[in-house]
């Protein structure tokens, strides 16, 4: 492992390029939410003629997480119900129009929209975060929720009814039809001993869906209608994890009862140690699974010791946790410090690529000083105040990301393995003077989309969500899931990341344990571009689900959607 400051480092060429200030307003812009602006009525009747009068039409600029695909002067709309979005719909495929679904765009992959995507280009963009977002209660045990809810809002709301998830994904800024779309997740698989209460789903968002109504194409009335499906219809199955290809406007939500959760922040167990080969004993991470069964490690690119979170059911306050009363309890993630900015400026503003390992070591220490400092080291609190703790204002950077199903036995085999290879090619491309990742590793563990959990008859796991369970191996009841995060536009990024991907294919192909993409992240690398490679799109990804299943998929959302009103370039080709 290199460990080197910067007095360490060869000579390089100063860059009178932006400075720590000019950094941080270009990070500010990054994250700002697109502007929209009213459409001139003239304009959008020429334009758009025939459009729905009573929805609101205005130009809105495109922007996904990180900012790599970027659209301007897009037509959108923010229809004020189920109603409206039909009407829009029916509009769009009678106009030859494609309408896509647009909540937070808390997304990378070009599910949504793909570069190049221009203002001349028949697309129309509807939002969901306005209006979208009715929440009320069906019963003790389900929630009913329109789609463009965030998921703060939506465990805010079942928060103050003693309700709860399991476990969410980290930001609160997602939209609830954006999450399911693309099979969301959290960290959770139930501990040693642990009797799981009602309603403690331990799989993705989409697998905790009992009903929802979604439009789709109607061949007696030939047109697009609204329609509701229930969890045990067969056509639910494509629909829970749809990537774009439906539009989904509510749900009913299978939840539980909320509990008090303690997450316990270190970072003095070695990557060494945590990620070692499975037998080696210490504090290993299945070794904090065992006991907690809710862990991450996030593991800074040319460091030694991981930001290791734990999470434990404990519905009393434990002696010496903080009691937190609202989400976003690390101040220090939440925007880019100052020694961690001033690297920043001189990475990218100087294209000083070669001060990666000095950037880990800064956001290593950030994070180590930032928990003691702010008394963040472990806190305790509703399931909510412990679970969201990623802003919009953290740092914005490129992910790739995997699943990679096994059984529990089987986790740190595939924690030890992945992580050795990536320390491998990492040391090797900085010994060629390449440094292809200046962020993190990410690892998170998840149980699978059982869909007995859900308490409904006949219920089918979402046919294609990364944690669908193997028909061939119903032993494998665990998900490791691996993200590798760097600043955008870092030489030989996509180069480092093939080389990661096609280990993680060959080696996890169906044998020993199954390997499969993250759909929001990116992947199908090819030398210097992602989501790209001809195989991984064609061969590879519809393998990982079987090509039975696969087919199915397609085949129910083409039915669904025979026009491909909700599609586009990228999604033609995935799904064809």
């Amino acid at each position: 492992m290199i460990d080197r400051s910067t007095d360490n480092f060869p000579s390089a060429p100063r860059s009178s390029g932006p400075d720590r200030r000019a950094f941080l307003r270009a990070a500010a812009a990054l994250a700002a939410v697109p502007v929209s602006l009213a459409a001139d009525p003239a304009v959008a009747a020429a334009e758009l003629p025939g459009f729905p009068e009573q929805v609101a039409l205005y130009r809105s600029a495109y922007r996904n997480w990180v900012g790599e695909i970027t659209a301007d002067g897009l037509w959108a709309c923010a229809p004020a119900g189920p109603e409206e979005v039909l009407a829009v719909v029916d509009w769009a495929w009678r106009s030859g129009r494609r309408v896509r679904a647009r909540g937070c765009s808390h997304g990378w992959s070009p599910l949504t929209v793909t570069e190049g995507t221009t203002a001349a280009t028949p697309v129309l963009l509807l939002d969901t975060a306005p209006h979208l977002t009715g929440l009320r209660l069906e019963s003790a045990t389900a929630v009913r929720a329109g789609a463009g809810v965030t998921l703060e809002a939506l465990l805010t709301f079942l928060e103050g009814h003693g309700l709860g998830l399991t476990t969410t994904p980290a930001p609160g800024d997602l939209t609830l039809g954006g999450a399911l779309a693309i099979d969301a997740h959290g960290t959770a698989v139930p501990a040693d001993g642990e009797r799981p209460a009602p309603g403690a789903l331990y799989g993705s968002l989409s697998n905790r869906v009992l009903e929802l109504t979604a439009v789709v194409w109607d061949a007696g009335s030939e047109g697009y209608v609204l329609r509701t499906f229930r969890r045990e219809d067969p056509e639910a199955a494509a629909l829970l994890t749809h990537l774009g290809r439906a539009l989904v406007t509510e749900v009913v939500l299978r939840v539980g009862p909320d509990t008090g959760l303690r997450c316990v922040s270190r970072t003095d167990v070695p990557a060494r140690e945590l990620f070692a080969r499975p037998g080696a004993g210490g504090r290993t991470l299945e070794s904090f699974l065992r006991r907690s069964g809710r862990v991450e490690a996030i593991w800074f690119a040319f460091t030694e010791h991981p930001w290791l979170k734990e999470w434990s059911v404990a519905p009393v306050r434990p002696p010496g946790s903080r009691h937190v009363t609202s989400p976003y309890n690390y101040p220090f993630s939440d925007s880019v410090p100052t020694p961690v900015a001033d690297l920043l400026g001189r990475i990218v503003g100087g294209a000083a690529w070669y001060l990666a390992p000095v950037l880990g070591a800064a956001q290593l220490e950030a994070a180590s000083a930032g928990l003691a400092a702010t008394a963040s080291a472990d806190l305790w609190g509703p399931s909510k105040n412990t679970l969201l703790y990623l802003r919009p204002t953290t740092l914005r950077v490129t992910a790739n990301g995997y699943a990679v199903l096994t059984s529990r036995a089987g986790v740190q085999r595939v924690v030890h393995e992945f992580t050795s290879r990536y320390r491998t090619l990492l040391e090797a491309y900085a010994a060629r003077g390449r440094f292809p990742v200046n962020g993190s590793v990410e690892i998170r563990v998840t149980g699978l989309d059982d869909p007995a959990g859900t308490g409904v008859p006949g219920a089918r796991a979402p046919l294609l969500s990364a944690l669908r369970p193997s028909a061939a191996r119903p032993e494998w009841d665990t998900a490791v899931w691996l993200d590798v995060l760097t600043l955008p536009g870092t030489p030989y990024a996509e180069a480092f990341l093939r080389e990661l991907e096609r280990f993680l294919f060959t080696a996890y192909d169906g044998g020993d344990a199954l390997a499969r993409v993250e759909w929001s992240k990116g992947w199908a690398y090819t030398g210097d571009a992602v989501w790209s490679d001809p195989e991984v799109l064609d061969t590879t990804v519809p393998a990982s689900f079987g090509t039975q299943v696969w087919a199915e998929a397609v085949a129910i959302l083409d039915r669904l959607d025979p026009h491909r009103v909700f599609g586009n370039a990228f999604l033609d080709r995935l799904l064809r």
